[in-house]
Order: C-alpha cells, then structure tokens, then sequence
C-alpha cells in the first residue's frame, strides 16, 4: 500500500518570549543568543497547558483548514518527550479528547528525531495494510523541564505542535527513509527522574534537560551531514534537486554550518528555530507548515526530513509534497 500526507495543522502557545526575557534573569544577551542561535523569539505553554492540549489544537486546527473528518483515524502517534504522565499517553488522551473511536494510540520518545520516526512508523503501518488513516504528532512542552539557571540551554528550548494525516493512496508519496542510532551519546543529552546514589544516600535527580551542548553539537552537524547525503542517495536523487531540506530546528547556526559544508543554499533549508526556539518534534512540522503558507513549498516539490536528538537516534523520509496552502 502507498501513502500520502496532504493536510497539516500547527500550534503554538499564546505566551511570546524574546531574548529579553533571559536578559533580565541571567548573564546574557540579546546579540549573544542570536550568534549563538540565531534564535529571535519563542513561546511558552501557559501554567495549565501541557504536550495534549497543544496535540488537540493542532489537529482542530489540521481539521478546519483542510476540512479532514478526523472519526475515521484509525492510528494515533504522538512523538514527544514531555508527556502530560507517564500513564495514560499523550496519544490516548487525543482520541477520546477528539472523540475518535476504537483507534489505536501510542506515544514515541525519540526526543527531536520523533516526528520523522513517526512518519516512518505511519508508512510502514500503511504499507502493511492493517491501517488506513493515521494522525501522526509531533509535540512537545519544553519549557515545563527546562534549567532556566542554565542560559546554555534556556534560550533553546520551547514549546509547540504539529501533526499530518497519513493516508492509503494509489500514489507513493512517502519516499525512502533512513534510521540510525548511537545510545553511547545518551549520558550527553537526557532527561530523567531516576534515582541515583550520591554519599549513600538516595537523591532524586532533577526532572530537568541536561545536555553536553559541545558534543551535542559536534554530533549533530557530523550526522546531519552524513544523513542528508545518505536520505538522497536512498530517494536516488542528488542533493541539489532537492526542492526543499527540512531538518530539525536545533539551531540556526549548526543549520548554517552543515549547508555550507553540503553547498547547499541556505534557502532551500527550510527552519522553525529563529521564530519558534527548538521545539524538539514539533520543529520539522512547524517548518513544513510555514513553508507551505509562504508559498514556497508546491505541490510536488520533493522534500527531505531529517530529524536527530536524545538518544543520540535520527531518522529522516523523502516526501513528495501534496500538502496545498488552503489560505490561498
């Protein structure tokens, strides 16, 4: 069976955050984050707002704008590294909030990297042929596990939403993929509430993002690079017929490194990060759905996704674009 994607839906919170927000409480600046980053602005969930209420907004959102009966889903997937609670998933907690009936519904932690998982999960659900509609989310709250003392990662992590429907169609639309993982990297970039020893006595770590951002980095530009040139060889097309390159918003300037190394202009690298902060799974829908309201993503541009995080896992799909801007 063949698959398609040709609507989207994005979220993002009310709350938005420039650097000046991190000038007030911390050793930094401005024109310091923005080097850094590039990073110009984000936005924080409310209190009382977590991963499924962004996943809700975004599917209402995916619904109206490309008028999408949701009833029929027959697989949810929410990618995403804040959960609202261990138990029930953010998943289960979108179908009945949706009121979807009988779907199946699962969570998958691949921090940065899980909306391309997701994706490659939904195609081979559909290729198999035991599914035919499938929400697919990218989602996460990242402000809620965030260091706010620590201005190497505070300035980087934020919070929003996106999700795609993956069809069954006569047309094969989802292209080949890439997945790779080295879990020797994961002491480097980790979220947890394990409980560890320190003096023999028990202590509770705390349940916020810790990340070595040098080998972060140096891991990310060497993979992403690699796995860019890998994904084209795999859709059998070379690097500069690529319509458009959408890879996890990380960083603007890692992103500026790897297509300078690449060649590639960086117009063709398509990014959520300067506006919306690293969103972890949602940075790639967020800037597949931009492109596509700009009006520079068309119907059948081929698009690479690449996505690389915790773990340290990355995954990345050739899409032939059918997803139209509907505000047009």
């Amino acid at each position: 069976m063949n698959a398609i994607i040709n609507s989207i839906g994005i979220y993002h919170p009310k709350q938005k955050v420039y650097n000046s927000f991190f000038e007030k409480r911390l050793e930094t600046s401005d024109k310091w984050i923005k080097e850094r980053t590039g990073i110009e602005s984000r936005f924080f969930a409310a209190t009382d707002e977590y991963t499924s209420d962004m996943c809700i907004k975004a599917a209402l959102n995916l619904s109206s704008v490309y008028n999408k009966d949701l009833s029929d889903v027959d697989f949810i997937i929410v990618a995403t590294t804040t959960p609202d609670q261990i138990v029930p998933s953010v998943a289960s907690q979108v179908q009945t909030r949706l009121k979807i009936p009988h779907a199946g519904a699962i969570d998958i932690s691949s921090a940065c990297a899980g909306f391309c998982n997701g994706l490659i999960l939904a195609k081979g659900l559909i290729a198999a042929g035991t599914h035919k509609k499938i929400l697919v989310f990218g989602a996460d709250t990242l402000s809620k596990v965030t260091d706010f003392t620590d201005r190497n990662t505070c300035i980087l992590f934020e919070d929003a939403a996106g999700v795609v429907i993956v069809e069954q169609s006569e047309e094969n639309c989802l292209l080949e993929t890439i997945t790779e993982t080295n879990g020797e990297f994961g002491k480097d970039l980790y979220l947890t509430n394990q409980k560890n020893l320190i003096n023999d006595e028990e202590v509770i770590a705390n349940n916020k993002l810790h990340q070595n951002g040098r080998v972060v980095y140096k891991w990310a530009i060497q993979t992403l690079s690699y796995g860019l040139k890998s994904l084209a060889r795999k859709n059998c097309i070379a690097l500069d017929e690529v319509s458009f390159f959408l890879p996890h918003s990380a960083n603007y300037r890692l992103l500026e490194a790897v297509f300078h190394e690449l060649k590639i202009p960086m117009d063709k690298c398509l990014d959520s990060v300067r506006e919306y902060g690293n969103t972890s799974a949602a940075s790639i829908p967020l800037a597949w759905y931009n492109g596509i309201m700009s009006g520079k993503i068309q119907k059948n541009d081929i698009l690479l996704l690449m996505g690389f995080g915790g773990g340290f896992t990355y995954g990345g799909i050739g899409i032939k674009n059918q997803i139209e801007n509907k505000y047009v």
